[in-house]
């Protein structure tokens, strides 16, 4: 077992709901395109590597997670996974359950209300996730024993400009 595992929870930038286009095909708004590149810079700022991005398959976590990690140096390997699109904070954490023991660090990018759901499940106390919005969980254990009040809650909150 790998002690130290930080989940890294990442909600999707604020989307543009004017084109009526599909849930799934909602882009980002322009103040989306503002806010993910300001979540990658805080995680270039803070976070040493990242093993793994699991991000959702609709446009708006893609093109999240495309502007947050053009400000990484070294951006992770990506896996799309239709499963976090509209999946409750219960099947989030099958998600984490399911994490290999040699991934050290994993960014999830994501939607509400799963994430916050999944964020305050395993930290114990609520975590408001607005658009933009980390939350850096760290985990002694493995990811399968990851579960209510079972983490520390080292920050959250959307990054400063």
């Amino acid at each position: 077992m790998e002690p130290g595992h930080t989940l890294i929870l990442l909600r999707h930038a604020k989307s543009d709901w004017s084109g009526g286009e599909p849930d799934h095909e909602r882009p980002l708004a322009a103040r989306g395109h503002r806010q993910a590149p300001e979540a990658g810079r805080w995680l270039a700022a803070h976070v040493d590597r990242i093993d793994l991005a699991l991000v959702s398959s609709a446009e708006r976590a893609c093109r999240t997670w495309s502007l947050a990690a053009a400000e990484l140096d070294d951006a992770p390997p990506v896996r799309l996974d239709d499963l976090l699109y509209g999946a409750s904070g219960a099947s989030l954490l099958s998600v984490v359950h399911d994490l290999r023991e040699d991934l050290s660090t994993v960014v999830m990018v994501g939607h509400n209300p799963g994430l916050e759901d999944l964020a305050s499940t395993l930290a114990g106390t609520w975590v408001p996730m607005p658009t933009s919005a980390l939350a850096v969980l760290t985990l002694a254990g493995a990811w399968a024993e990851a579960g209510p009040s079972s983490v520390e809650l080292r920050t959250s909150g959307r990054p400063p400009p």
